[in-house]
């Protein structure tokens, strides 16, 4: 999470700590930010539970930066003077008396609280934004005892990559796709994530969440939206998510025959031995956590009566469907926050919609402890995957394919 407050003194940003990686988005976007002057002189706050002093926490954050937004000349004058902008507090998330002496420290910078009633304040929230409607809800709830719903800001970087931003630019802005956008002429839509390695000691994170909570809800339906809704009122942000919302609501309660679930197991080739998802010692040996599922999903309007959208995604699969342009997304999605620019993130009325899809069929898998299909390390995933799409007449994009684009 991340907490951005701007006021009349110099402004605060604290975020937790993920090996430098929020700094370097920051320092990236920093060149592209037109901000009053007063606003300039900021500084940067991380948290996390890790020991370290200041000084350890700017080597760390100085390994990741580079000049290559702005590559103009005093490249090194200019990181020099970011760093020491750059400060850290250790704690526990969950400890009052930690955040207290976090507060006492930004006072120090900002002449008042970390929220402000001078200026704005934004909150950047990083998934996971609960694990079913229930918890999801109880999130939002406590955000919103504190924080106004545009001051909120859930982040999901998949939507800051340049093919998602551009998919509206696309369809919107070229006359020629908006009356074949539609079931007439789309027979069906296939959204497809693979990673060709697994957990990788994340088991502890993942085991508690699985790959539905982790790509399918979030990344995957987002897409979805943004994809399927009809043209908006206008390019502006509510305009654009009250359509998305539309069509979220819209959808047909998934089902579980309509979901296969699986995961991976070890695996020989090429005098390799790759481990199973269960060998992962953060994580317990009879977990039944899929790490693979596909989905047939279907929205309930007249332009996409009856075309099924297909969504697959997995781990330790034969090859990567994915771009590897996650920095760029984040400096995009950060560099909108502090403009105030809300367009590609994610509203609770638009979430709760995405818990409302996906809360029933995920507590039916988990109460019925339904047993996920196990497929080889670096396979192309579980048969049963095959037999879904076959059950609707499509066959998968990604059949044939051995390497995919960056």
């Amino acid at each position: 999470m991340a907490a951005f407050s701007s006021m009349h003194c110099p402004p605060s940003y604290s975020s937790s700590i993920n090996g430098g990686r929020n700094q370097s988005f920051i320092f990236s976007a920093s060149p592209r930010v037109s901000v009053p002057a007063k606003a300039k002189h900021f500084t940067i706050y991380g948290y996390a539970r890790s020991k370290m002093t200041d000084a350890e926490l700017r080597n760390m954050v100085s390994k990741t930066l580079t000049c290559r937004i702005d590559k103009r000349e005093n490249c090194g004058e200019k990181m020099g003077e970011f760093l020491k902008r750059c400060f850290y507090h250790s704690g526990q998330y969950d400890s009052g008396e930690n955040f207290a002496q976090l507060d006492k420290k930004l006072k120090e910078h900002e002449d008042g609280r970390v929220s402000s009633g001078k200026g704005w304040n934004r909150v950047i929230v990083e998934k996971p934004f609960g694990r079913d409607s229930e918890s999801s809800a109880a999130l939002t709830k406590a955000l919103k005892q504190y924080l106004n719903e545009d001051q909120i800001f859930r982040i999901d970087h998949y939507l800051g990559k340049e093919l998602v931003e551009n998919l509206s630019v696309l369809r919107f802005s070229n006359l020629i796709f908006e009356p074949l956008w539609s079931r007439q002429f789309i027979r069906n839509v296939q959204l497809i994530f693979s990673e060709d390695f697994g957990t990788e000691g994340r088991g502890g994170y993942f085991d508690h969440y699985g790959i539905i909570r982790d790509i399918m809800q979030n990344h995957l339906l987002q897409i979805l939206a943004l994809f399927a809704m009809e043209t908006p009122v206008s390019l502006d942000a509510e305009d654009i998510r009250n359509e998305k919302v539309k069509v979220l609501r819209s959808m047909r309660p998934l089902r579980l025959e309509d979901v296969v679930i699986g995961q991976y197991k070890s695996h020989t080739k090429g005098g390799v031995t790759y481990p199973a998802y269960t060998d992962d010692n953060t994580m317990p040996n009879d977990s039944l956590t899929p790490t693979f599922a596909a989905a047939a999903l279907f929205i309930d309007n007249a332009r996409w009566g009856g075309v099924p959208f297909l969504m697959k995604a997995g781990k330790a699969l034969h090859n990567k469907r994915y771009s590897k342009e996650i920095p760029d997304a984040y400096e995009r999605l950060l560099l909108d926050a502090i403009e105030g620019e809300r367009r590609l993130f994610i509203r609770s009325d638009e979430l709760d919609a995405a818990w409302s899809l996906f809360t029933p069929v995920l507590a039916e898998v988990e109460e019925k402890k339904i047993i996920p299909e196990y497929y080889p390390y670096g396979s192309r995933g579980p048969v049963g995957a095959h037999y879904l799409a076959a059950r609707y007449n499509v066959r998968w994009g990604d059949v044939g394919v051995e390497q995919s684009p960056a």
